[in-house]
């Protein structure tokens, strides 16, 4: 196999074991973490970022290099977590530009597409420090590449090798290159992982397959996690989101308000999504710059500064005992849908923990389990346990709604949540699941096209707007479940004039000016539908 070129089906394994790999090795990964932000997290983060595109690949049964590279890249952008994971769904992103340009990639292809991926990568980070997973890629594949120059006949074997021999020494020399790593006295974490990482494919591109275990000894080389003062962690909340492109609204602009309030930004604007990740002290303004590009289809802020505290404690095994509880069981009541839930039989159970927990778990569910391209959205809207003056809340019921295009589906999976998590605490909890409100679904093509050229015999072409599929479930949609129905919007996408935000955006507003020309729409719409249907 020492000559071969990498397809699609060797690409796809080189992926798989690059996965494996970094999975075996995350918590060595983590015990490294200490910029730049000492919390301890970047091996499970780039595992988890790595094991969306193994999940991907897995569903590939022949694939060309093309659809291989380019799928990779997809499922990394959308899985990655963490500031090393979105830079690593960069790099792949980048080498996907110049892999799909060929059904095979030898030894000089290869090195071309790990420098586009280190050049992506670079302009989608914000402020690039050196000592970091970016240094060790960039040395990597400028050593690969002058090495091609040179043997323009190397196979992808050789130079993956190449990648690796210099990558190594490029990471050892991050120790010196940063201050806060030879204060720790460590290399990049994910300067590391990235090394992890091509360490597997270069085992798949030889034809050996490990068999991995599921984590590895902690490295011999950890952080001093306690040498790292709280103090030093100027931005507290890791930011993460995902935003559904909409409208063309510059994201440039978005990007210059996060490095205003934030560091360690890295912004990807693909050509469906815009990813972000960014350290803040005010995630609240953050999102709410951010929906006036689309809606969110994941979000998630962790705190730093308690990520940091208990990786500290744990070092120094001081983490406090979970006290048993004292008392057997308790009943949290959380209800879905029009307000159904009864008040349940007191059982002296500490409900409030229990109810907040199942928050945070079912928000789980909508921003890390649930796919992108389906979304839900979860809102708990009343919670109702007791009164301020009691010591331990007996009971509570929470009301709330969700949104989903199809609601079936997620039913029992939040059911499992709510039961799984109370069950854990030692409590009881029941899911009252109603559904109330139809989703609105343009599924009636003869409908959508009567109403699209009505809009075009009366406006002209140019003011039809296609717009993205998105969570709206209105009154209309009741009537819509009961007779053929086509949705639309007038007067609500005019950016010229500031009108881009959703309806239930706190900025949403209409021309009504424009309310004669819907009604002579509507007007036009039933001629035309009379017409045909006569």
């Amino acid at each position: 196999m020492a000559d071969q070129k990498i397809n699609g089906a060797l690409y796809r394994s080189m992926v798989i074991e690059g996965a494996l790999a970094i999975a075996e090795k995350k918590e060595q990964a983590n015990e490294l973490n200490v910029f730049p932000v000492p919390d301890g997290d970047t091996g499970t983060n780039m595992s988890m970022t790595m094991g969306s595109a193994m999940a991907e690949m897995e569903k590939l049964a022949e694939p060309t290099l093309a659809k291989a590279a380019d799928a990779t890249a997809s499922a990394l952008l959308r899985g990655a977590r963490g500031n090393s994971g979105v830079i690593l769904s960069l790099l792949f992103r980048g080498m996907a530009k110049k892999l799909r340009e060929t059904d095979e990639a030898d030894g000089r292809t290869l090195a071309l597409a790990l420098r586009e991926g280190v050049d992506t990568a670079y302009k989608a980070v914000m402020k690039p420090a050196e000592g970091t997973i970016l240094t060790v890629s960039r040395v990597a594949a400028q050593h690969a590449v002058e090495l091609c120059q040179a043997e323009p006949t190397l196979t992808a074997e050789q130079v993956l090798a190449a990648i690796l021999e210099h990558g190594h020494t490029a990471l050892e020399e991050t120790v010196h290159q940063n201050p806060v790593l030879e204060k720790a006295g460590v290399v990049d974490a994910g300067g590391f992982g990235f090394i992890t990482i091509f360490e597997g494919m270069l085992d798949a591109l030889r034809g050996i397959h490990k068999e991995r275990a599921v984590a590895a000894e902690p490295t011999k080389s950890t952080a001093d996690f306690a040498a790292i003062n709280d103090e030093d962690i100027t931005f507290t909340y890791c930011t993460e989101f995902i935003i559904s492109r909409e409208n063309q609204n510059d994201p440039e602009k978005l990007r210059q308000f996060l490095s205003s309030i934030g560091d360690s930004l890295v912004l990807v604007d693909d050509d469906e999504i815009i990813k972000v990740h960014v350290h803040t002290n005010d995630p609240g303004r953050a999102l709410h710059e951010a929906i006036a590009y689309g809606s969110f289809v994941t979000v998630k802020v962790e705190n730093m500064r308690l990520q940091h505290t208990e990786k500290v404690m744990s070092e120094k095994e001081l983490a406090p005992k979970i006290a048993e509880p004292t008392k057997p069981i308790g009943v949290v009541s959380v209800c879905a849908g029009d307000g159904l839930a009864d008040v349940f039989t007191n059982l002296g159970a500490d409900a409030i923990t229990g109810a907040a927990a199942i928050i945070n778990n079912l928000q789980q569910y909508v921003s890390r389990m649930s796919n992108p391209l389906d979304p839900v959205v979860l809102t708990i809207g009343t919670i109702s346990g007791g009164n301020r003056y009691n010591a331990i809340a007996n009971h509570v019921t929470m009301e709330g709604v969700t949104r989903a295009y199809f609601l079936d589906k997620h039913e029992e999976a939040m059911r499992q949540i709510v039961e799984n998590t109370a069950e854990g605490l030692g409590m009881k909890a029941v899911l009252k699941y109603a559904h109330v409100v139809h989703p609105v679904i343009n599924d009636d093509d003869d409908l959508t096209e009567i109403a699209q050229k009505a809009v075009v015999k009366l406006f002209g072409e140019e003011t039809l707007c296609h717009m993205p599929a998105m969570m709206g479930s209105e009154d209309f949609a009741n009537y819509a479940a009961e007779i053929p129905a086509v949705f639309g919007f007038i007067g609500c996408r005019d950016e010229a004039n500031g009108m881009i935000y959703n309806n239930h955006h706190e900025k949403f507003t209409v021309n009504e000016s424009l309310l004669p020309k819907g009604t002579a729409l509507m007007a036009q719409f039933a001629v035309d539908y009379l017409a045909g249907n006569a």
